[in-house]
């Protein structure tokens, strides 16, 4: 019986849940990971991170190329790292051959002549690359080089950058850059409390606005300008500033990955440390991709795919810089929610019901409060102001005692984790008390306390002062910018909540299907439906009953066994879109059509020019939903799995969801939540519920061949799949693979 068995499948799967895989190996630095750290393909498992503490916080810098020449660009350069290394409390060793000293430091002619080990060489050089060498010899553990013309400039500067990496690689030392900045070494204010920002950028400019939030009071600790990422890349200081107990969250400008895997191992430690990773990925269209890739030199990465993955680990894609610093802010320093109602309090009926629109709209949850709240709000809020959520009060409430015993109240429901305050305007002195009694209930709460000064002035000192002078309130300019980062600190700490990594139960070694699959690959062609669908039964996944024949009489037998009604196919290894070509016939009910339309599949298929292996004779599944499930290789994260609405429109309904192995039945299911068409699955019109399981269980078992089958799979497509009515499974009806 169809689906007889899908049930006690999905459970095993579950505790096989699979990774991607593209090589069959991984090490950093000569350091080759454990078999039990790698998965079945190769891959490692968990993220390699670097020691950077040494970076941030040397004892002994080397400047490489220090000068005090007047005029010179690397005097400023020089005077600035000193400065910097005075700091930290680092002791500075310039380094030039024609020089001995450099603004009064002694000077060396050469990196082996410093009179100590150091943990930072800066290079001030116009090539580093003949520098590195010495450095390794010197047993350097960090080097910055500024330089640019490598990757950014084409493939001849690429080619000196894999030259800059390899030397890099031998001397076993760790480089920052080329073609970064002095951003790591900027002056960070000391004198500000709680949990900080770490910034990454891979564009020294773009992150100028985080920076300068703390001139509004917001602390940063860190900021890695990560260039052209030669060696040192966006993933190791994930990795890194995830694990520090000072960082609160992690702010990232990203132009291209370098490797999709350690991006998603290093955004998968920072989930486990529930540490919050909130980026700007350029790269969504193609002029955006086109820009970054002539900037950093590397692939931005199919947009869908790079949107999935970060989904996955709980990274926070946001859109513009003002987001990303409002949205790290909020992350970095709230605590965890009470719970996730969200209610808003406002002066203005008309800000409050704009404001609850865009706030329901963008998936916040606006929970009426209790009868017994609503009524102890009455007590100083008129009767015919409502007061259900959002809250408004009139106005004049907030002039006096009342307005903060109301905002207390609010505080205190048990639905409420997040009160918001609109403020469209000022309006002294009564928005100057508003805005005190906001901050006095916020420093008696663990709840969050968000208000939107929508003032285009910004002097005022109900803002200046009073808000900004509060930690505990998440201040903003825009609806928008509130709400994006509300509701990210919201899915934030329900991802995080009983977080549990794919990569823990990812398989380490290969299933039995795997060799009966291997015999079927042919490297570098096109499988037959027939080959295709032979394929998938390796790994379980149901297909018709089905003959593959070579003459009508034989067609006439097939029939036969597999029962009428029968439909019939055309099968060749180059037939991709079978139908526009006529070459399938359904509903085939005797002898007699199965001998005309074998002759009539064969005469078309002559005609076509088509070399067929067979014609297949296959038992016709009716009463499902049509579903598309494939496997696709993407240049970053290797083989992704696909599943949406299928059948011959799938290129014009284009409802498809997509996930970077590895994930679990969660995500599986995640998928099919994220598809416009859903409610097909739930029955539409009078139709049935159909398998959500069954096709559940089908996304697990691809996503079992995208691992397994990587390396040699370039390409599959099951469609359609037909899933059938609850309890019955579902039956992969056609079959397309590529082998790589």
């Amino acid at each position: 019986m169809l689906g007889s068995t899908h049930g006690t499948l999905t459970t095993d799967l579950r505790a096989r849940v699979v990774a991607c895989g593209q090589q069959t190996g991984a090490a950093v630095h000569g350091v080759t990971a454990a078999e039990g750290d790698l998965d079945v393909s190769g891959r490692p498992l968990y993220a390699p991170v670097p020691d950077l503490d040494r970076f941030f916080r040397p004892e002994a810098v080397a400047v490489v190329g220090a000068s005090d020449a007047d005029g010179r660009p690397n005097t400023g350069i020089t005077r600035q790292l000193i400065a910097w290394a005075e700091r930290v409390g680092a002791r500075l060793h310039p380094v030039h051959p024609t020089r001995t000293t450099v603004f009064g430091l002694p000077c060396v002619p050469s990196v082996a002549e410093l009179p100590e080990p150091v943990d930072l060489a800066v290079l001030l050089v116009g090539d580093p690359l003949p520098v590195i060498e010495e450095l390794g010899q010197a047993k350097v553990k960090f080097a910055v080089a500024f330089a640019s013309g490598f990757a950014e400039t084409g493939e001849a500067g690429a080619d000196a950058q894999r030259r800059l990496a390899a030397a890099v690689e031998r001397s076993g030392l760790r480089l920052l850059g080329p073609n970064t900045n002095l951003n790591a070494f900027e002056r960070f204010r000391d004198d500000l409390e709680g949990p900080a920002i770490a910034l990454i950028t891979q564009s020294g400019h773009q992150g100028r606005p985080v920076f300068t939030m703390q001139e509004l009071g917001v602390r940063l600790s860190h900021w890695a300008p990560t260039g052209n990422e030669a060696d040192l890349e966006t993933a190791d200081f994930i990795s890194y500033f995830s694990g520090r107990p000072e960082v609160g969250a992690i702010a990232c400008y990203v132009e291209g990955l370098k490797d999709g895997r350690s991006f998603l191992l290093a955004a998968d430690r920072a989930a486990r440390n529930r540490v919050p990773v909130v980026a700007v990925k350029v790269g969504r269209t193609e002029a955006g991709a086109r820009t970054a890739a002539s900037h950093t030199g590397k692939l931005t990465g199919a947009d869908r795919v790079v949107d999935a993955a970060m989904r996955q680990y709980g990274v926070i894609r946001v859109d513009g810089l003002d987001e990303l610093q409002d949205t790290a802010a909020l992350l970095a320093r709230a605590r965890r929610p009470a719970a996730d109602g969200v209610v808003v309090y406002s002066i203005s009926g008309g800000t409050g019901a704009h404001f609850a629109d865009l706030a329901t709209a963008a998936g916040l949850r606006l929970p009426p409060l209790s009868a017994d709240r609503q009524a102890e709000l009455h007590q100083w809020i008129p009767e015919y102001l409502s007061v259900a959520n959002p809250v408004d009060n009139g106005g004049h409430p907030v002039g006096d005692w009342r307005g903060r015993r109301i905002i207390d109240a609010i505080l205190a429901d048990p639905g409420v984790g997040v009160l918001i305050c609109p403020i469209t305007g000022p309006f002294p002195p009564m928005s100057d008390r508003l805005a005190q009694d906001l901050v006095d209930a916020a420093e008696a709460t663990d709840k969050l306390v968000c208000v939107v000064w929508g003032s285009p002035v910004g002097t005022e000192d109900a803002y200046r002062t009073t808000l900004l002078g509060s930690s505990r309130v998440a201040t903003f300019r825009t609806f928008g910018n509130c709400i994006t980062a509300v509701k990210a600190y919201v899915d934030h700490h329900r991802f995080t909540t009983g977080y549990r990594s794919p990569f823990d139960e990812a398989p380490r070694t290969l299933s039995p299907s795997f060799r009966k699959a291997q015999a079927l690959l042919r490297p570098g062609h096109r499988l037959s439906e027939h080959a295709a669908k032979q394929l998938l039964r390796a790994y379980g996944i149901r297909v018709p009953r089905e003959q593959l024949v070579t003459s009508a009489a034989a067609a006439v037998r097939a029939a036969g066994l597999v029962g009428y009604p029968v439909v019939m196919k055309a099968s060749a290894p180059q037939l991709a879109h079978k139908t526009e070509l006529g070459l399938v016939k359904i509903g085939l009910t005797s002898a007699s059509q199965v001998r005309d339309s074998y002759r009539e599949l064969t005469d078309i298929a002559r005609y076509e020019g088509v070399d067929l292996d067979g014609v297949l004779v296959c038992q016709m599944v009716e009463r499902g939903v049509e579903m598309v499930v494939g496997v696709t290789r993407d240049e970053l994260f290797g083989p992704t799995v696909t599943v949406g609405l299928g059948g011959v429109l799938v290129e014009v309904l284009r409802d498809v969801a997509v996930r970077v192995p590895p994930f679990g039945e969660d995500q599986a299911r995640s998928m099919l939540a994220e598809l416009r068409g859903r409610a097909l699955l739930d029955g539409v019109r009078g139709g049935p519920p159909v398998d959500v399981d069954a096709l559940v269980e089908v996304v697990l078992r691809v996503q079992r061949m995208a691992l397994e089958l990587g390396g040699d799979l370039s390409e599959l497509d099951i469609n359609p799949l037909m899933v059938l009515p609850r309890g019955q499974g579902a039956v992969a009806l056609d079959a397309l693979a590529v082998c790589r």
